[in-house]
């Protein structure tokens, strides 16, 4: 087996495919741990890999040595001495924008495309663009033929932006994101957010310059409103350089999580585009080892981490959730393998009635969120057009679309959008059952859907969190 993982900066994972090229396994590090975006592998999941999986293969999906001469580069000197070994020793390693690269072409349906990765940072890659096939034997082959270099990164950027404004870097891009649709066009301010490209803001905006263009005297929205605007700006020219290699697009890196710009991306490839449901490092694992396997890899779906078999049928368990979410509002799920990616899609999930303003109220109780933000409908996907703008399947949150249901203000944002996800009838888990009775109970196809996580700690992995979730914030959760 091919034991690919990442770890060292942020959000570590492992990820193990067999010699099929299946994907047996995929999990991040801080599920296991129970410590929020775990930068390292906790030995909790070290321990379950070498005890579950006969690993011949290890792959890490970085450059350790090249990635030092630009932490020495960028003054991380306590990091760059580190004693700190890595969990395993590596047979193999690879650049970390080409296990991006890897993880989004070798998943796609596509024998031949151009891979987009933009993140924050690599070793030294902080953009790249890859043309990408096989060749006759079946192995996957890249040419790298654009790349922007540290310190000019987009994601970077936008991560300083972030912490501009008071939240937390590295974790809450996607609440800067929401932000963005209370905010208006600035005229002036603009150019400012955008020559902030020419300066190193590995460790955020200086004060000087902060003080220097006046940065403080705009409200937070109206800064993630037009810096939205500029990374949608930039994204959409990198992807024209993409079109120009292939007609198919696969796109990676953290930037990918930006679903609103994802959106319009997918227009600009006509649908010809192909996001890896975890684009950031955390799936960084999963590209390394499937640059080690070699081939085509055998995706089906995300549901890939710790498994908790259902405690009764999956029809009986799915009425039951049912009625409880028709009673009380709201409920938890923890059935199957974990969701490998930052969201969760039905396995591991806090599920709510979306109509009526009470719900997100409700929801935004328990998770203890900012009130303006909204919840994320998951729709019968043979219904998404009853619901939302026609045209569009998205199984794993990847996009927002106008939602056309007024009786949905629970998952509708201020600006009319929706960030969906779509649930087919060949979806391998308990929530294609529980939609499908909702709507027989309701006559409703939707279903408010948010991760099931204690704030401040990852999403429910197991049992035994489950348990803790139910007892600390009083909301059933089934299993």
């Amino acid at each position: 087996m091919y034991l690919g993982w990442s770890e060292g900066f942020h959000d570590a994972a492992a990820s193990v495919i067999n010699k099929n090229g299946d994907i047996v396994f995929a999990s991040h590090s801080e599920r296991f741990s129970g410590n929020k975006h775990e930068k390292y592998i906790s030995s909790e999941l070290k321990d379950y890999i070498d005890s579950n999986f006969n690993i011949k293969t290890t792959a890490l999906f970085e450059k350790p040595f090249l990635k030092k001469t630009r932490q020495l580069y960028a003054g991380q000197f306590n990091t760059v001495f580190s004693k700190r070994q890595l969990a395993w020793s590596p047979d193999k390693t690879f650049h970390h924008h080409k296990s991006h690269a890897a993880a989004t072409f070798q998943t796609s349906d596509y024998n031949e495309a151009a891979a987009v990765v933009v993140d924050s940072i690599g070793e030294w890659d902080t953009t790249t663009i890859w043309k990408c096939s096989y060749d006759d034997n079946g192995y996957a082959q890249y040419k790298k033929v654009y790349t922007k270099s540290y310190p000019n990164s987009i994601g970077l950027w936008y991560t300083a932006l972030t912490h501009f404004v008071g939240l937390r870097p590295l974790d809450e891009e996607y609440i800067f994101m929401g932000m963005a649709a209370f905010g208006k066009y600035k005229k002036d301010l603009l150019p400012k957010l955008f020559s902030l490209f020419s300066h190193n803001l590995h460790k955020g905006i200086p004060k000087s310059m902060v003080d220097a263009m006046g940065l403080d005297r705009y409200k937070p929205a109206d800064i993630a409103f037009n810096a939205q605007i500029i990374l949608e700006n930039k994204l959409e020219g990198l992807f024209n350089k993409a079109l120009e290699i292939s007609d198919n697009v696969v796109y990676g890196g953290g930037v990918a999580l930006n679903c609103v710009a994802n959106s319009k991306l997918h227009e600009q490839c006509k649908g010809n585009l192909w996001i890896f449901p975890n684009p950031g490092d955390a799936g960084g694992s999963l590209g390394a080892a499937a640059l080690a396997y070699g081939k085509k890899v055998n995706w089906e779906h995300p549901y890939l981490g710790f498994n908790i078999e259902p405690s009764k049928p999956i029809k009986a368990l799915a009425k039951e959730i049912v009625i409880h979410i028709k009673k009380y509002g709201m409920c938890g799920v923890a059935v199957g393998p974990a969701e490998f990616g930052p969201r969760a899609l039905g396995n591991r999930s806090l599920l709510a009635d979306p109509r009526g303003a009470k719900a997100q109220d409700q929801v935004n109780t328990i998770k203890r969120r900012q009130k303006f933000r909204p919840f994320a409908p998951a729709v019968l996907e043979e219904d998404v057009n009853l619901h939302f703008k026609p045209g569009y399947i998205s199984p794993y949150m990847q996009m927002v679309v106008d939602c056309t249901d007024p009786n949905l203000p629970a998952i509708t944002h201020k600006d009319g959008t929706s960030r969906i996800q779509t649930v087919s009838k060949n979806e391998p888990t308990i929530f294609r059952a529980i939609l499908e009775e909702w709507k027989k109970r309701t006559g409703c196809s939707v279903l408010l859907n948010t991760s099931l996580n204690i704030r401040g700690e990852p999403m429910v992995n197991n049992i035994s969190d489950a348990d803790r979730f139910e007892e600390k914030y009083g909301v059933k959760v089934f299993y």
